[in-house]
């Protein structure tokens, strides 16, 4: 039996949330997020709160009841206050920059590198070296800042590329010329 799934999800003011069927629709002042909930877990609604709960006792059930109480936990955080990821450009060179619905990267390459910000994310370019992704769906946000830092992983002997703000870069030593 799931402990995390056990808790029930605390709705805050503005936040409402409806069940249809097997789908569930949370509203809030950032906006609206769906989703369908997987056979064998029922999401009820009451006052102020709501509750997951297996119907049967399988398997499946088992392994789905923590994680949509997560999901939907998700959801109506997002809806109320947002998820933000920032990364940093860091290298002599390296900068940022947003031109229109377009984030311009200059990361060493021969041409800058162009990223199409997909719908429902806002990216931010600060100071050209720090990039905030920013929207109501959590797995979205992760995705496109983890898409960002693809583009220029930070390696290992100059500490160059673009990371997570606070990400630990594990540094190597170059070659050093030997003496005889």
């Amino acid at each position: 039996m799931s402990r995390i799934g056990k808790r029930n999800i605390v709705l805050p003011a503005g936040v409402r949330l409806v069940v249809d069927n097997a789908a569930v629709k949370v509203e809030g002042p950032k906006g609206t997020l769906s989703m369908k909930v997987p056979q064998g877990i029922d999401v009820s609604v009451g006052k102020g709160s709501v509750e997951v709960v297996k119907k049967a006792n399988s398997r499946i059930a088992d392994a789905y009841h923590g994680l949509v109480r997560t999901l939907i936990a998700n959801m109506v955080s997002g809806v109320h206050a947002g998820f933000e990821k920032s990364l940093e450009v860091v290298g002599v060179g390296y900068r940022a920059e947003m031109a229109g619905n377009t984030l311009k990267l200059i990361v060493g390459f021969s041409s800058p590198v162009e990223y199409k910000v997909p719908t429902g994310i806002t990216i931010k370019v600060d100071k050209q070296v720090n990039i905030i992704v920013s929207g109501i769906d959590r797995e979205k946000v992760g995705r496109v800042a983890a898409e960002i830092r693809a583009l220029k992983k930070p390696e290992p002997y100059k500490g160059k590329g673009i990371r997570f703000t606070g990400e630990y870069v594990r540094r190597k030593v170059g070659k050093s010329v030997g003496t005889k």
